[in-house]
């Protein structure tokens, strides 16, 4: 495979992930977007595409925290390159794209049952009552996990339907590009 190859494949699935999370700058001020965020399919789709594994971790994270930190600025008009709640999202993309990694075949089931995949990590983490920081509204016990978990249904769901509309134009996108073009395609798709 050549080196222009790589770097072909490589520049588009990240353009890809760079221009998905700059929807999160047009939905952070809408109410009604809450969570509607290409997140989590950023991560699946970063762990498939991506040959080289490590470029999926990294690329995933420096777009999502780039992207926080433009949006805690426009929110604040103060800086803050990291937050209590950054190393959480964090842990739970990395275990995004680490299930994305496991996809080896693309096909419409696949693709719909790993989009629930960011949902379910994002909810399980991110509403744990004592490491949240809003943590406050529910008692750091067993119980307030669960009413936390409750109360976060109506915004987990926003994260489920993006997820199925940014998982269709990403991985849609790149399946359609890259039957078209061949020099997008990893060396197992060139030898079947």
């Amino acid at each position: 495979m050549s080196l222009q190859k790589i770097n072909t494949r490589t520049i588009v699935v990240i353009l890809m992930i760079v221009a998905a999370a700059a929807f999160r700058l047009i939905s952070f001020e809408n109410k009604f977007l809450s969570n509607f965020t290409p997140l989590g399919a950023m991560a699946i789709f970063g762990g498939v595409y991506f040959t080289d594994k490590w470029k999926a971790y990294l690329v995933v994270l420096l777009s999502f925290v780039v992207s926080d930190i433009i949006i805690d600025y426009l929110r604040t008009s103060q800086w803050t390159l990291w937050s209590n709640d950054t190393t959480w999202y964090c842990l739970c993309f990395l275990l995004i794209v680490f299930v994305g990694t496991f996809i080896k075949k693309i096909n419409v089931t696949s693709v719909l049952l790993v989009l629930l995949a960011p949902v379910a990590i994002h909810w399980l983490i991110m509403d744990l009552p004592w490491i949240y920081s809003s943590a406050g509204l529910y008692p750091k016990t067993l119980a307030g996990y669960g009413a936390s978990l409750m109360a976060a249904i109506p915004f987990e769901k926003n994260m489920l339907y993006g997820d199925i509309v940014f998982g269709a134009i990403l991985f849609g996108g790149f399946e359609f590009v890259q039957s078209k073009y061949t020099i997008l395609r990893s060396n197992k798709k060139l030898a079947v």
